[in-house]
């Protein structure tokens, strides 16, 4: 199965929300406010970059309507921020990183600085997804421009495009459990036929879009904004990738806020045991909820997706619900509370024969429209990632771990299990770690929050991350909740505990509890 992406659901609904191109040539007059400029590349040097990307001015114009609707209007404005294609030959080829930023609303007094987001994935487009968050970050705004970007091979950012929208469709009836040798070897054709596809398109971009790439493009970012540090909010995988801009530049380190954290101790194999127990124990809240044994009703579950596997269901579309297209109907609902509602129709349908619910769901986590056409961000994680993770578990490694995962989690684990021989499968470049590096001896404290009853990013990783940012860096806010992410998610404790540090430096107590 396509992995699991980490951005949070409030993100991927705002795939259908308006974004704005990185283009930064037209000739749309830029903003015009009689403020002053709210940042200009400030003096401080980059050793060994040239002063053609350090001495760049980015030039903010109005964005343009992108594939996925209008532009955002407002006081929303795109630029493009130069960047080396490879950083270890920062004179030679650049490419182009599409951003967008809101300036402060509140006097320029008060300004601290930019804040920068990333909202997860990866591969999730900052571009498209920052302005519909505008008034979750309404308090922020008032003191910080709020700044995104699409990162490297991302949407407007050089991004990566692997497969035709006839192509994905038909993948999607592969099956990603296989039952027999046949089955398998299918998988695995596809797994590779995917990577062949993602290396022409994006060519040697493809071994230049690690997470190590982006982080030292954050820091060029800072300075060309003019900040002397960088504030920043990262979510899902933006936690991570926080985490590895730390131990990168920790003398650069701001504030930060790591939230819906990534486990950084573990690899490929760690991280798909992770999702399965997230996602196992989400859906067993999620039955409580509706008054069901967990152990009966995940029974029930995984009976209906074996049932799905031998005979496809009918939709109302004409398209058949596979088992793995029902799994992710199943996966989307669970990223909310508020969608738990949905969860239960489509699953009562599915069991009266009609796939129809499940596949509506399974299209919204594919960012598929009604013409059929999808997004790219699922084409943009994979090429991050498999750049990212060296483990690389055959086959017959997967094969034997699948009882392991069957156990973590009898809806889940099969599908997880085998992802890990697939994801990956023949990859045209090899992976750099086997796990992130974030110890930042040496940075300010770095405020990490973790969910109890996040499904993506089960909660244990916000401890492990907390842990490895090291002593007197590292700490920790739990809130005992629902969904991926706790902060603008309803909690006034998170938001206030968020909101004090981000805008006066307040560091709660590691380990503080939000009920």
């Amino acid at each position: 199965m396509a992995r699991i992406p980490g951005w949070t659901a409030l993100a991927a609904a705002a795939l259908l929300v308006a974004g704005c191109s990185g283009s930064s040539g037209d000739d749309e007059e830029s903003k015009d406010d009689g403020r002053p400029p709210a940042s200009a590349p400030s003096s401080e040097t980059m050793p060994g970059l040239p002063a053609s990307l350090t001495s760049q001015k980015l030039d903010w114009n109005s964005c343009k309507a992108t594939a996925t609707g209008p532009a955002p209007g407002g006081d929303w404005r795109c630029a493009t921020l130069k960047v080396p294609l490879d950083w270890a030959k920062p004179e030679g080829e650049t490419i182009g990183l599409a951003l967008i930023r809101s300036e402060s609303s509140g006097s320029s007094d008060d300004r601290i600085g930019s804040l920068l987001f990333n909202f997860g994935g990866p591969g999730g487009s900052g571009v498209d997804y920052l302005p519909p968050y505008g008034p979750t970050f309404a308090k922020l705004h008032e003191r910080y421009d709020l700044v995104s970007w699409d990162p490297r091979g991302v949407s407007a950012s050089e991004g990566v495009r692997c497969r035709s929208d006839k192509e994905i469709q038909a993948a999607e009836s592969v099956d990603t459990t296989p039952d027999t040798s046949t089955e398998e070897t299918t998988f695995l054709k596809d797994a590779a036929d995917f990577g062949k596809g993602c290396e022409k398109s994006a060519g040697k971009l493809l071994g230049h879009v690690s997470t190590t790439d982006t982080a030292r493009d954050m820091d060029l970012m800072r300075h060309v904004l003019g900040d002397a540090k960088t504030h920043y909010l990262g979510i899902s995988y933006g936690t991570e990738l926080g985490g590895v801009y730390a131990h990168l530049f920790p003398k650069n380190v701001g504030r930060l806020v790591l939230d819906a954290v990534v486990d950084p101790s573990a690899g490929t194999v760690g991280h798909a045991e992770n999702q399965a127990r997230g996602f196992q124990r989400a859906l067993e809240d999620y039955l409580k909820s509706t008054g069901q044994d967990p152990e009966e009703g995940s029974r029930k579950i995984a009976d209906l997706l074996r049932r799905i596997d031998s005979e496809p269901l009918p939709t109302s579309g004409g398209r058949d619900l596979t088992q793995q297209l029902a799994l992710t109907g199943i996966v989307y609902p669970l990223y909310s509370k508020s969608s738990w509602p949905a969860l239960t129709g489509a699953l009562e349908a599915a069991e009266d024969g009609d796939g129809t619910e499940l596949l509506a769901q399974a299209d919204s986590y594919n960012d598929r429209d009604a013409a059929g056409r999808y997004g790219t961000t699922t084409h943009s994680q994979r090429v991050i990632s498999c750049l990212d993770d060296k483990e690389r578990p055959t086959l017959a490694e997967a094969k034997a771990r699948l009882s392991e995962f069957r156990k973590i989690s009898p809806v889940f684990g099969d599908s997880m299990g085998w992802d890990t021989a697939g994801w990956c499968h023949d990859w045209p470049v090899a992976g750099q770690h086997e796990t992130p590096e974030v110890s930042a001896p040496g940075a300010e404290p770095v405020l990490v929050v973790g969910n109890t009853g996040d499904p993506a990013t089960p909660y244990e990783g916000a401890r492990k991350m907390a842990d490895e940012l090291g002593k007197g860096v590292g700490v920790q806010l739990t809130w005992k909740g629902e969904g991926h992410g706790a902060y603008g998610s309803g909690s006034d404790c998170v938001d206030s505990a968020v909101d004090d540090y981000l805008l006066d430096g307040k560091v709660p107590q590691d380990g503080k509890v939000c009920e």
